[in-house]
């Protein structure tokens, strides 16, 4: 057979076909011709009009370049890593990422002599592109398939209404031009981040969690203190949400090796507009993004609804009201510990007072009280600003944690100067935390002198007024529990069951409080180097509920479960 002469014009593996007879040089140049016009490459255009077989030509390629071969059928399309090359070069190049290893990108590709595409893929990806050989109709198919794929389900998870939504940073420096309306080319990745935040704003979510793995990208919302998972978009496109969130919150979007921080400001109306504070965290398979909800509308709650017995609502109320001392208020992350003070503050914020607070970082906006964002690295620490505070004519503090001897020193000094100073400090048990003032340094007649109610606080899920039922448990073990034998006949104890109108049978949160004034025996107790659990039975013997005996009249009074007391007041 003789060999038809090389045209420089033709890619190596057109001159293979050439030289193998599958192909005749003046076809070749026709044929090139009209895959030009139809900007199609020479091999797609043979293929698709049955000019040469796809089997044949990549048989011939792996033969003639010694590329290793892979059947595409064989690889799951959902978790192809296509969002590392923009469609328009995928489409280009009929070059398909199969999976991703270190710095090498994995190409399939049935012409592995486009040499262009590579350099493409490699200035834009900025990885090292490395070609695998597959069949030419097997990577179209592949190719249409797997962006049919993302768009199919970005789709699906959008509404009508999510191109009114204005999105800024939340800082002073925020141009307005640059609101979520403004990646037109992403379009499909901002509709369906819109769609995540107004869905979890709906649901009444605090936090929500975007976590990428090796073969999914998972979505969580946590609501009721419970997280859940949402329905999640392929993994391949995890990075592009990603950089989205990135770019929303004034993130560095090239940098991937550290944590950052950040903040969305999303206007919902012209009335109404929602704060998110984000965090993104390197994770083996990228970058790990948390959202937590903050909704300034909390601080508005109301007393009345945040979950306290009549005495202990008493007791708050006297302790905020008085003109100096300290109000502490302890519990884990997430407990609620802010907002009862805001709830506070609020109740006491007025013309004649001059309220300032210290948070790290500010969670709850509130005009009329100055706040501060502590900032460590900046030399604004919350001892810092509490000096600031005190030679600013201040009647009310509140500093957002003590968290080592200096603040808590000037902290104390404030509440016996004059000052009423409120604060958290992470504790399990109202008497724990005097014990925790004592070690971190504060001498305990300065505590004695200076505090006035310690309080200890959990959030318990409330059970759903549309489904929650009737559940029987035997007697054994609710007198176990804590209920007495005349309960027993008379206590009606409900249990979740589920419903549209809930989660899991619960729906909103109620607050679970030990509040604890210092009587004469429990100063005297602290005065003489008692422990916590010295003062802890000195509060039982004067009738101060601790934190499960609080939750369980929440179980008498049908509010919430057995089962979740238990698991909010575990020790």
């Amino acid at each position: 057979m003789a060999t038809a002469p090389i045209d420089f014009r033709l890619s190596g593996l057109t001159n293979c076909l050439i030289q193998e007879g599958l192909l005749s040089e003046s076809n070749a140049k026709l044929h090139a011709q009209e895959a030009k016009k139809n900007k199609q490459s020479l091999i797609s255009y043979l293929v698709a009009a049955k000019l040469v077989d796809s089997k044949t030509v990549a048989n011939l390629a792996m033969t003639a370049f010694g590329i290793p071969f892979f059947d595409l059928d064989a690889i799951d399309k959902a978790h192809l890593p296509i969002n590392l090359v923009s469609e328009v070069l995928i489409r280009k190049h009929n070059a398909l990422p199969l999976y991703k290893r270190g710095k090498t990108l994995y190409i399939a590709m049935s012409d592995p002599t486009n040499l262009q595409a590579l350099d493409d893929i490699k200035f834009q990806s900025r990885l090292n592109p490395e070609t695998i050989l597959v069949e030419e109709n097997k990577l179209v198919n592949a190719i249409e398939s797997s962006l049919e794929l993302v768009n199919t389900v970005m789709s699906d998870l959008m509404d009508s209404d999510l191109d009114n939504l204005v999105t800024s940073s939340g800082s002073e420096d925020d141009n307005p031009k640059d609101n979520i309306n403004g990646d037109i080319e992403d379009a499909p990745i901002v509709r369906f981040v819109n769609k995540i935040l107004l869905d979890a704003i709906k649901k009444g979510v605090s936090d929500i969690h975007m976590e990428p793995y090796e073969k999914n990208f998972r979505i969580r919302f946590r609501a009721d203190g419970i997280l859940f998972t949402v329905p999640s978009p392929p993994a391949n496109i995890a990075s592009r949400i990603i950089s989205r969130i990135k770019v929303m919150s004034k993130m560095d979007i090239a940098e991937r090796r550290i944590p950052q921080d950040g903040r969305i400001k999303l206007n919902i109306s012209k009335t109404r507009a929602l704060d998110f504070r984000v965090n993104t965290c390197p994770t083996l398979f990228g970058e790990k993004v948390v959202l937590r909800i903050l909704d300034s509308t909390s601080a508005h709650i109301g007393i009345e609804k945040l979950g306290f017995e009549p005495e202990q609502e008493r007791l708050f109320m006297a302790a905020i009201n008085k003109p100096y001392g300290m109000v502490l208020v302890t519990g884990p992350t997430g407990s609620g510990k802010t907002v009862t003070l805001y709830t506070g503050l609020n109740l006491l914020n007025s013309v004649e007072r001059n309220i300032s607070t210290a948070e790290d970082p500010v969670e709850i906006t509130v005009e009329g009280i100055n706040q501060v964002n502590v900032n460590p690295k900046a030399g604004l620490t919350f001892a810092s600003a509490l000096r600031a505070f005190l030679r600013q004519d201040p009647d009310i503090i509140m500093v957002g944690e003590i968290r080592d001897l200096e603040t808590a020193e000037i902290a104390v000094k404030a509440a016996q100067t004059g000052h009423l100073v409120l604060s958290t400090l992470h504790t399990n048990d109202a008497p724990q935390t005097l014990n925790r003032l004592v070690q971190m340094g504060i001498e305990p007649f300065n505590i004695v002198s200076a505090v006035n109610l310690i309080m200890a606080q959990r959030l318990a899920r409330r059970l759903c007024e549309h489904c929650k039922i009737s559940v029987d448990y035997p007697d054994s073990v609710l007198k176990s529990i804590g209920f007495t034998d005349a309960e027993l006949a008379t206590i009606t104890i409900y249990g979740p069951v589920g419903c549209d109108n809930c989660t899991n049978g619960y729906k909103g949160r109620v607050g679970i409080y030990q509040v604890m004034t210092l009587s004469e025996k429990m100063r005297q107790i602290i005065l003489e180097g008692g422990n916590a659990m010295q003062i802890a039975d000195q509060a039982a013997a004067e009738g101060i509920n601790d934190l499960r005996a609080s939750g369980l009249n929440k179980v008498r009074a049908g509010i919430t479960s057995l089962e979740e007391i238990d698991r909010v007041t575990k020790d």
